[in-house]
């Protein structure tokens, strides 16, 4: 909560105003009901004092950029955007009752499993923002939501930039600085996607801390105190005895001082958190990611379950003419949904005519299927008179004479035994057989094996530390000349003793030529190798290179 005293909330039509919610740099959040529908709604205001041309499109963007994703369960949704009646825009957006992260982590101990399942889903929420090409730059425990359904949605995109714009990060204001990577503090400051998984981390961190990653109680903790801390320091790992040694790992690894030595995606940095779960023996949290991009995910190697509990869904472009039928373009009816006019008659009404009525489905069956004359007006259902009705006689209208409906009806008996007997005829006719075709097997051309990786090269992101800590290595490679986007890298260490299963794993690298891996400790030479895979399972000539020291 700001120490400014809040605005007055506006008078909007359609909204009754019930409270303050929150405020912030340059809006307020008030709660309204909304009269139709009937829901409270969480309206967000921004300030008289801040209507300048640059917050005011810093604040038209955010509701841009939440309304292109709000529909991923795990970002908050947005109703509507407009300007008040006194100039000020206001976005009106889902309202989530149960008190924020920001909120709870300082006031209660909130468990590993809670925390994993919070980081892995909004690590679904920040890649989807990022394959939309978003950064959101202000990821912070108090920008998680809880919904009524107990589910975590980020929100508050106010100081988001295109994923390619990282030289802009000093134009923004509002940043967060206790989750701020240090390249928001460089000269000139920068951003891309790995500062989002930096700040992720530190709210799962924090999450689990009941503080911030490089807060020190006892101490001095001033803006200038903890922005020298995250450019300097090491993190801290979490002294909690439920908080395993692969969560401190994957924890340092995203929060690493150099972007180059942490997770290369959201994505990567919420299977880490899946693979805890796995080992903590935990139910694996479903990651969704919504991308446009048609591309492939990353796998890197996990655990075929993790590739599981990730949904990731293309958007969809649904043609209306076509509808959502598998199989094929689906015929319209352009009066589907469209009542017939009230006491239109009948094509042809004769002196006794009614409506047919076409059979009952296996879902109508126990209702009762009415009758009524064709042309007769809807709701005019026909029933037996009261008793103390009285209804004048009819006038007795003159017959008439049967034969010519015998005549008609043995004229229609002949006609549907020819027609049956054509029917018969031609349904019991053999059809020619087709023309035989030969199976002619031609022999595919043997396809050409994937080229080698190019200029392999080594890059320590992270030494190894006293006491055992694991050092990180960047491994990067230029394409082969004949790469085909279908293709993957296989990067493995080679040679280790029988003790080093856990760094002998191979890593599967998608869409890329680099990762990040861990350095076998305590060995005088280190050597890794990068070959090409097709999907046919074809391997190119392994590529070695080898880490001294």
């Amino acid at each position: 909560m700001s120490s400014r005293p809040p605005s007055a909330p506006p008078r909007l039509a359609g909204y009754e105003y019930e409270k303050m919610l929150g405020s912030g740099g340059f809006a307020d959040v008030f709660l309204y009901r909304q009269a139709r529908p009937q829901r409270r709604v969480a309206i967000k205001v921004l300030l008289s004092t801040a209507l300048d041309e640059s917050v005011r499109h810093q604040f038209d963007s955010e509701a841009n950029v939440m309304a292109q994703m709000s529909t991923h369960p795990s970002i908050v949704t947005i109703h509507q955007a407009e300007v008040s009646g006194d100039h000020r825009p206001y976005i009106v957006m889902e309202y989530c009752s149960r008190p924020n992260y920001g909120v709870r982590f300082r006031k209660e101990r909130i468990t590993v499993a809670e925390a994993l399942r919070v980081g892995v889903q909004i690590a679904g929420a920040v890649e989807t923002a990022h394959r939309a090409g978003i950064l959101h730059r202000d990821i912070k425990p108090a920008n998680i939501l809880v919904t009524d359904y107990n589910r975590p949605a980020l929100t508050d995109f106010g100081i988001s930039i295109a994923a390619g714009q990282g030289e802009d990060v000093e134009d923004s204001q509002g940043m967060s600085i206790p989750w701020s990577p240090p390249e928001f503090f460089a000269d000139p400051p920068r951003a891309d996607v790995r500062s989002d998984v930096f700040s992720l981390a530190a709210s799962v961190y924090s999450l689990l801390a009941g503080q911030t990653p490089f807060e020190r109680r006892g101490q001095r903790n001033t803006a200038t105190d903890l922005i020298q801390r995250i450019a300097s320091e090491p993190l801290p790992s979490l002294n909690r005895p439920d908080v395993p040694p692969e969560l401190n790992r994957a924890l340092s690894i995203a929060m690493a001082k150099d972007p180059a030595g942490r997770y290369d995606t959201a994505l990567a940095f919420g299977r880490a958190l899946q693979q805890v779960e796995l080992s903590l023996s935990l139910p694996v949290t479903q990651m969704d990611v919504l991308d446009d991009r048609g591309a492939a995910p990353a796998h890197d190697g996990e655990d075929d379950e993790l590739v599981e509990h990730t949904r990731i869904r293309k958007v969809a472009t649904v043609d209306p003419e076509t509808g959502t039928s598998p199989g094929g373009r689906r015929r319209r009816d352009p009066y589907a949904g469209v009542a017939p006019a009230l006491g239109a008659a009948p094509a042809a009404a004769g002196p006794a005519s009614w409506s047919g009525a076409s059979a009952p489905s296996a879902a109508d069956a126990s209702e009762s299927t009415m009758l009524r004359p064709a042309g007769a007006p809807a709701g005019s259902v026909g029933r037996a008179p009261l008793a103390h009705e009285h209804r004048e006689p009819e006038p007795e209208k003159p017959r008439t004479p049967a034969w010519p409906f015998v005549t008609l009806a043995a004229v229609l008996v002949i006609l549907l035994g020819v027609g049956a007997t054509l029917g018969v005829r031609h349904f019991f006719v053999e059809e020619p057989d087709p023309i035989a075709t030969t199976d002619i097997n031609v022999p595919e051309a043997p396809q050409e094996a994937p080229g080698a990786p190019r200029s392999l090269e080594l890059q320590v992101v992270a030494p190894e530390q006293e006491g055992g800590g694991t050092g990180r290595v960047k491994v990067a490679w230029e394409l082969p000349e004949n790469f085909a986007q279908e293709d993957h890298f296989i990067v493995q260490w080679q040679d280790l003793p029988a003790n080093y299963d856990r760094y002998g794993v191979q890593h599967e690298v998608h869409g890329r030529n680099s990762v990040v891996i861990e350095i076998p400790p305590q060995l005088a030479e280190r050597c890794l190798t990068v070959r090409t895979v097709n999907p046919n399972g074809q391997s190119s000539e392994a590529e070695k290179k080898c880490l001294n020291g």
